[in-house]
C-alpha cells in the first residue's frame, strides 16, 4: 500500500512539473501555477509517506 502512494506522489510531481514547463512554454501563467500547486500536492503526499516509514520502522 505504501509503495503505490509513493507512486502517485511521484506521478503528481511529474504530471506538475510538465505542466508547468507547457504552461512555461506557451506562456500560459495560469497552467503553469497549475503545474507548481500539483508539484506541490505531490511533495506533500511524499512527505506523509516518508513520515509513516519512519514510524512502521
Amino acid at each position: 500500500m505504501a509503495g503505490e502512494q509513493k507512486a502517485k506522489a511521484k506521478a503528481e510531481q511529474a504530471k506538475g512539473k510538465a505542466k508547468e514547463t507547457i504552461g512555461r512554454a506557451v506562456g500560459n501563467e495560469r497552467m503553469e501555477a497549475e503545474g507548481r500547486a500539483q508539484q506541490s500536492k505531490g511533495d506533500a503526499r511524499q512527505a506523509k509517506e516518508k513520515t509513516k516509514d519512519v514510524f512502521k520502522h
